[in-house]
């Protein structure tokens, strides 16, 4: 895709910053090179990460993980685990880990406005002596992602407060959607998957392969 239909772009950083300002020395000071107390408590809270990565080429990925609260381990401040569980076997985090080693994290706790945000490096790790502590359901996971933290800071509340994500009264109305099963039969358009099957084994996998 060409961008060229979209005039006036930003060239510069800047021409950003004149735009739209530089950050006060309160958002640079809060940023830090290791997990202090508050961020590893925040963790231990958290269901829910998303993580991004990108490989040698520029492809980009955001990857959602989740688990019961606390399911990433911290290690030590500057080191966190993060389980594998059954998924749909594209890896696409894994294999953009195994090309350029960097992830970036972001961890959101139901009903709590602020976010964390960690960035860093990674490997994978098949330690059994790692990998036996994170087990869930009696299942020990494959593999795990270790994230070696670089920098850290907490995310002020605006997006989650304008989005109202936790806020059930405001949450959009659904009925006007497809299902899942009906959004994925239109768009793999393989003849022997109709809406009915997807279904039957979109609710096999929720109900039997979590763990």
């Amino acid at each position: 895709m060409s961008f060229d239909r979209f005039a006036n772009q930003i060239r510069s950083a800047d021409e950003l910053a004149t735009l739209l300002g530089t950050p006060s020395v309160f958002s640079l000071k809060k940023e830090l090179k290791a997990l202090d107390e508050h961020m590893r408590r925040l963790i231990a809270h958290s269901p829910f990460v998303v993580i991004a990565t990108n490989s040698t080429d520029g492809r980009s990925d955001a990857s959602p993980r989740g688990d019961a609260p606390g399911f990433i381990r911290v290690v030590d401040d500057r080191t966190l685990l993060i389980p594998d569980r059954p998924g749909n076997k594209r890896l696409d985090s894994f294999r953009n880990i195994l090309e350029t080693g960097r992830i970036g994290l972001l961890f959101l706790i139901p009903g709590m406005g602020e976010t964390l945000r960690v960035n860093g490096r990674a490997v994978l790790t098949r330690d059994e002596s790692w990998l036996k502590p994170l087990s869930a359901q009696g299942k020990q996971p494959l593999v795990a992602i270790a994230v070696s933290v670089e920098e850290c800071f907490l995310q002020c509340a605006k997006a989650l407060l304008r989005s109202k994500l936790w806020e059930p009264r405001e949450w959009p109305n659904l009925q006007s959607l497809p299902c899942a099963a009906e959004m994925f039969t239109d768009q793999v358009q393989m003849p022997e998957f109709d809406a009915a099957k997807v279904q039957s084994l979109l609710e096999g996998a929720y109900k039997n392969n979590l763990y």
